[in-house]
């Protein structure tokens, strides 16, 4: 049965600027191998090594967190929407901080 991913933009390049995707699986981990197979290369970017996914990307089924279902082996059924994000962090002021480099009253 085929859900719709979502396919976030650094991701873009791997699926020929697709934003979104059609894809068959029964759960989450034989989605991404499915990715996979379609799009050579994306499965390196969502897990690591030992194929779990990486800690700085958040998978949502439906708007929920797979890692407060059942991770990769969460089921997906036809009609889904599966998003991808990557994690974003950032920043220049310390912690806390109203003052300086990109804190509430950097005067620059």
């Amino acid at each position: 049965m085929a859900v719709t991913v979502r396919i976030p933009t650094p991701l873009r390049k791997l699926t020929a600027n697709q934003s979104e995707i059609e894809i068959d699986g029964e759960t989450v981990e034989s989605l991404i191998g499915n990715m996979e197979a379609s799009y050579p290369g994306i499965k390196d970017r969502i897990c690591d090594e030992s194929g779990k996914v990486r800690r700085f990307i958040n998978i949502y089924i439906n708007e929920e967190d797979i890692r407060f279902m059942d991770g990769t082996d969460t089921a997906v059924k036809a009609g889904d929407r599966i998003s991808i994000v990557p994690a974003i962090a950032g920043g220049l002021g310390s912690p806390g901080s109203l003052d300086g480099p990109g804190g509430l009253r950097d005067s620059g």
